[in-house]
């Protein structure tokens, strides 16, 4: 229908909190993300960006 979604959308979409997905809006980490008129809009096509805050742990044999 629509090409983009709002923050809001995408926050329930991916499971995180609104303001999560606006960090992410702010630091330019969703591709094609616009803002207009204070609202954050999100390619519908858009992935949730990976955590930075974690790393990924591989399987190592010890």
């Amino acid at each position: 229908m629509f090409e983009y979604m709002t923050a809001q959308e995408a926050a329930e979409k991916w499971h995180v909190s609104l303001r999560w997905v606006q960090r992410l809006c702010k630091e330019n980490r969703i591709e094609g993300v616009l803002n207009i008129n204070r609202v954050w809009l999100i390619p519908n096509t858009a992935e949730k960006p990976a955590d930075a805050r974690r790393k990924e742990i591989k399987n190592s044999i010890i």
